[in-house]
Protein backbone atom coordinates (compact mmCIF):
# COMPACT_ATOMS: atom_id res chain seq x y z
CA UNK A 1 0.00 0.00 0.00
CA UNK A 2 1.24 3.53 -1.15
CA UNK A 3 1.16 6.42 1.30
CA UNK A 4 0.32 9.29 0.00
CA UNK A 5 2.59 12.10 -0.32
CA UNK A 6 3.36 14.85 1.78
CA UNK A 7 1.98 12.86 4.60
CA UNK A 8 3.92 11.03 8.12
CA UNK A 9 6.07 12.92 10.67
CA UNK A 10 8.64 14.17 8.95
CA UNK A 11 6.09 16.99 6.73
CA UNK A 12 4.07 17.37 10.02
CA UNK A 13 7.20 18.79 11.75
CA UNK A 14 8.27 20.70 8.97
CA UNK A 15 4.89 22.36 9.06
CA UNK A 16 4.60 23.01 13.04
CA UNK A 17 8.17 24.88 12.34
CA UNK A 18 6.58 26.60 9.42
CA UNK A 19 3.49 27.54 11.76
CA UNK A 20 5.43 28.82 14.82
CA UNK A 21 7.77 30.94 12.40
CA UNK A 22 5.39 32.88 11.23
CA UNK A 23 3.89 33.42 15.15
CA UNK A 24 4.54 36.44 16.65
CA UNK A 25 6.94 36.54 19.84
CA UNK A 26 5.29 37.08 23.34
CA UNK A 27 8.77 38.93 24.47
CA UNK A 28 8.90 42.56 24.75
CA UNK A 29 10.58 44.38 21.76
CA UNK A 30 12.25 47.17 23.50
CA UNK A 31 14.22 49.95 21.02
CA UNK A 32 16.37 53.08 23.10
CA UNK A 33 17.27 56.57 22.09
CA UNK A 34 19.70 58.42 23.94
CA UNK A 35 19.76 62.31 23.40
CA UNK A 36 22.72 62.67 25.77
CA UNK A 37 22.66 66.45 25.01
CA UNK A 38 19.55 66.62 26.78
CA UNK A 39 20.00 64.32 29.36
CA UNK A 40 17.30 61.84 27.83
CA UNK A 41 16.81 58.29 27.34
CA UNK A 42 13.32 57.18 25.47
CA UNK A 43 12.10 53.95 25.29
CA UNK A 44 9.30 52.41 22.95
CA UNK A 45 8.42 49.21 23.62
CA UNK A 46 6.11 46.60 21.80
CA UNK A 47 4.72 43.38 22.94
CA UNK A 48 2.60 41.29 20.34
CA UNK A 49 -0.73 40.74 21.14
CA UNK A 50 -1.89 38.68 18.70
CA UNK A 51 -0.30 35.12 17.65
CA UNK A 52 -0.03 35.26 14.07
CA UNK A 53 -1.49 39.32 13.00
CA UNK A 54 0.69 42.36 13.29
CA UNK A 55 -0.56 43.64 16.32
CA UNK A 56 1.01 45.41 19.03
CA UNK A 57 0.96 47.18 22.88
CA UNK A 58 3.21 49.88 22.85
CA UNK A 59 4.96 51.45 25.94
CA UNK A 60 6.61 54.38 25.64
CA UNK A 61 9.17 55.26 28.78
CA UNK A 62 11.17 58.58 29.47
CA UNK A 63 13.53 59.12 31.98
CA UNK A 64 15.41 62.63 32.09
CA UNK A 65 17.74 64.92 34.59
CA UNK A 66 17.05 64.39 38.24
CA UNK A 67 15.71 61.34 38.38
CA UNK A 68 12.48 61.84 36.16
CA UNK A 69 10.63 59.00 34.65
CA UNK A 70 7.33 58.90 32.81
CA UNK A 71 5.72 56.12 31.49
CA UNK A 72 2.57 56.01 29.10
CA UNK A 73 0.52 53.46 26.81
CA UNK A 74 0.62 54.56 23.32
CA UNK A 75 -1.99 53.91 20.79
CA UNK A 76 -1.92 50.34 19.65
CA UNK A 77 0.02 49.10 16.34
CA UNK A 78 -3.24 47.59 14.95
CA UNK A 79 -1.67 46.92 11.94
CA UNK A 80 2.07 48.54 10.51
CA UNK A 81 0.87 51.47 12.19
CA UNK A 82 3.77 51.48 15.20
CA UNK A 83 6.12 53.71 13.86
CA UNK A 84 6.78 56.60 15.81
CA UNK A 85 8.53 59.67 15.11
CA UNK A 86 10.67 61.55 17.23
CA UNK A 87 11.20 65.40 17.52
CA UNK A 88 12.86 68.04 19.47
CA UNK A 89 11.53 71.64 19.68
CA UNK A 90 13.82 74.64 20.68
CA UNK A 91 12.42 74.79 23.73
CA UNK A 92 14.03 71.26 24.49
CA UNK A 93 10.85 69.80 24.95
CA UNK A 94 10.12 66.08 22.84
CA UNK A 95 7.63 65.13 20.46
CA UNK A 96 6.84 61.66 19.85
CA UNK A 97 4.32 61.42 16.75
CA UNK A 98 1.99 58.37 15.48
CA UNK A 99 -0.57 57.95 12.62
CA UNK A 100 -2.85 58.38 15.49
CA UNK A 101 -1.64 60.18 18.46
CA UNK A 102 1.20 62.22 19.66
CA UNK A 103 2.79 62.74 23.24
CA UNK A 104 4.44 65.75 24.46
CA UNK A 105 7.27 65.48 27.24
CA UNK A 106 8.33 68.33 28.91
CA UNK A 107 11.74 67.84 30.74
CA UNK A 108 11.35 71.00 32.82
CA UNK A 109 8.23 69.51 34.94
CA UNK A 110 8.58 65.81 34.21
CA UNK A 111 5.47 65.27 32.61
CA UNK A 112 3.90 63.29 29.26
CA UNK A 113 0.99 64.43 27.86
CA UNK A 114 -1.40 63.21 24.83
CA UNK A 115 -1.95 66.52 22.71
CA UNK A 116 -3.74 67.09 19.61
CA UNK A 117 -2.11 67.33 15.84
CA UNK A 118 -2.91 71.06 15.72
CA UNK A 119 -1.23 72.31 19.01
CA UNK A 120 2.38 70.69 17.15
CA UNK A 121 3.16 73.92 15.36
CA UNK A 122 6.51 75.21 15.18
CA UNK A 123 10.30 74.50 14.40
CA UNK A 124 10.88 70.77 15.57
CA UNK A 125 14.10 69.00 14.79
CA UNK A 126 13.42 65.71 13.28
CA UNK A 127 15.59 62.99 15.57
CA UNK A 128 15.01 59.97 14.30
CA UNK A 129 12.04 57.12 14.43
CA UNK A 130 10.89 54.52 16.43
CA UNK A 131 10.02 51.94 13.74
CA UNK A 132 11.06 48.31 12.08
CA UNK A 133 14.27 48.37 9.86
CA UNK A 134 14.97 46.87 6.54
CA UNK A 135 15.25 42.69 8.34
CA UNK A 136 11.67 43.90 10.23
CA UNK A 137 13.44 44.26 14.03
CA UNK A 138 12.12 46.96 16.02
CA UNK A 139 14.54 49.92 17.03
CA UNK A 140 15.11 53.66 16.85
CA UNK A 141 16.25 54.60 13.46
CA UNK A 142 18.20 57.83 13.68
CA UNK A 143 17.63 60.53 11.53
CA UNK A 144 21.40 59.69 9.82
CA UNK A 145 20.39 56.56 9.16
CA UNK A 146 16.72 57.69 7.56
CA UNK A 147 15.56 60.38 6.32
CA UNK A 148 11.46 62.04 7.91
CA UNK A 149 8.80 59.94 6.61
CA UNK A 150 5.22 61.75 7.26
CA UNK A 151 2.24 60.14 8.03
CA UNK A 152 -0.72 59.26 5.43
CA UNK A 153 -3.82 61.25 6.55
CA UNK A 154 -7.02 58.97 6.31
Amino acid sequence: MMRGRGRGPGWALIGLVLLLSACNSDRPEPAEFDLPSAGLRLNLTRLATHPFLSRYRLTLRIEGPRGCSVTSELFPDTGYAGRRNVYQQPSGVITVLGQYDARVFDPANCSLRLVEFQSLVGQATFLGAFDVDAQKRWRFLDASVRPERSFEKH
